[in-house]
């Protein structure tokens, strides 16, 4: 989903989410084709390895979301006593909130100045280029399987490259919005041909469902499932949006716990499912498990081209970051384009043809969909769900905060760099 942006959900619907949609939008805004590549997870680093370090991570995930309201509620407490101190000359302007619905982006700059905001929102692109690429990357390979004589750069080059091109002149984030309904009712579906052909093999086997299925299949494989789990996690960034959107905000914290252990629950199900219906035979996108006959290829079709559609939204904060950078009031086209309204529209449509051509160039030289969706989960997204968000809380909070909360955070802040490390290690480092 994404971050940073308005809600696709919740546009136009200001303050008035009740609980159960802000449920509904928390479960849509985490969920996503990381998924479909849990059970691999699993078999890399085992059943019961897996299964602790996707509630770990969802544990984790929580805890940090709270930072970052922890962060925002200080810092419009702040707001008020400079308000107070100044005789609320701001409170006709801005009303009771001083003005902040704060992004991640105005947390960096508040946190660490300009600085703090550029970082931040670098981090932003590079963890939602890596989505949207896994997605390229996903959807290639599932139209692969299915026709078995187009590669999957051919599939990203020669269908969806030209489809994404026109899809990024539509500018209104609305009328994108229910696709990413359509692609997450279509991963249901694709989990539930998934779960039943487990249910089938179980039967046609007659054997005990762990037989000849590792618990721990080894220490390097525990962070693997971490970095998947991570990756997981999508929406992060959507925290404040989304707490923003309810009508009785005290109530958030309770709804988020509700819905993050929801969906650990699933993920935890679903990863140990593939991996006890597949074992060892298990591929990084269990769709491509399935048996080949006209239902599953009818699975796959509908997922990838939901998928197609909800690229466009996807890319929807890359393409407002960058914009803002280039077409901004002191942005670098506005500065040297004298030509008005006619060139700069030219400018901004050929900034989003760019874009969309440089990650379907990366997808193609990618080779795997688990390792990539490990290495951005470990890397990116691992600064963005916890190294930040604690850097953020230390700066915030913690110079009154009590020496637990300060070692927690600490905690966090380091775990996350040597995850980042690892993963950027694995990488690196020869096979």
């Amino acid at each position: 989903m994404a971050p940073d942006a308005k809600v696709p959900l919740l546009e136009g619907r200001g303050s008035s989410a009740t609980p159960a949609q802000t449920l509904g939008n928390i479960v849509v805004s985490i969920v996503g084709t990381g998924v479909l590549g849990l059970p691999y997870a699993f078999r890399t680093a085992g059943w019961l390895a897996g299964a602790l370090g996707v509630a770990g991570a969802g544990a984790a995930t929580f805890y940090c979301m709270l930072l970052l309201l922890d962060c925002r509620d200080k810092l419009r407490e702040q707001e008020e006593t400079e308000e107070e101190e100044n005789g609320r000359v701001q409170e006709t302007e801005h009303g009771h909130h001083g003005g902040a619905n704060y992004t991640y982006g105005d947390l960096g700059e508040r946190c660490f100045g300009p600085t703090g905001r550029y970082f931040t929102e670098s981090i932003i692109i590079l963890c939602q280029t890596g989505g949207t690429v896994a997605y390229l990357v996903f959807i290639g390979q599932n139209i692969s399987s299915v026709l078995p004589s187009v590669s999957p750069a051919t599939v990203v080059l020669a269908l969806l490259l030209p489809a994404q091109v026109a899809l990024s002149f539509v500018r209104s984030l609305s009328a994108l919005a229910p696709f990413s309904l359509l692609a997450d009712a279509c991963t249901v579906l694709a989990v539930a041909a998934v779960v039943k052909e487990y249910v089938q093999l179980l039967v046609e086997r007659g054997e005990q469902p762990f037989e000849g299925r590792s618990a721990f299949a080894g220490l390097w494989g525990v962070p693997f499932a971490c970095g998947v789990a991570v990756f997981c996690f999508e929406g992060f960034c959507l925290t404040l949006a989304l707490e923003a959107s309810m009508a009785d905000r005290g109530r958030f914290r309770s709804v988020l716990l509700q819905a993050i252990a929801g969906v650990t629950v699933v993920y935890v199900g679903f990863g140990v499912c593939g991996y006890l219906a597949y074992g060892d035979a298990t591929r990084d996108i269990v769709t491509l498990n399935l048996p080949s006959n006209w239902s599953t290829a009818a699975v796959k079709v509908v997922l990838c081209v939901a998928l197609a559609l909800t690229f466009a939204v996807m890319m929807h904060p890359i393409h407002e970051i960058v914009e803002a950078r280039l077409f901004g009031p002191d942005g670098w086209v506005r500065r040297r384009c004298r030509g008005g309204g006619i060139v700069e529209r030219a400018a901004l449509h050929l900034s989003r043809v760019a874009v969309v051509a440089a990650l379907a160039a990366i997808a193609c030289f990618v080779p795997a969909f688990g390792e990539f969706a490990a290495f951005v989960g470990s890397t990116v997204c691992a600064l963005l769900s916890f190294v930040l968000p604690a850097m953020f809380h230390l700066r915030v909070v913690g110079p009154t905060a009590g020496p637990w909360v300060r070692a927690v955070d600490y905690f966090f802040l380091l775990s996350g760099l040597v995850f980042a490390g690892h993963g950027m290690y694995t990488v690196l480092s020869p096979q």
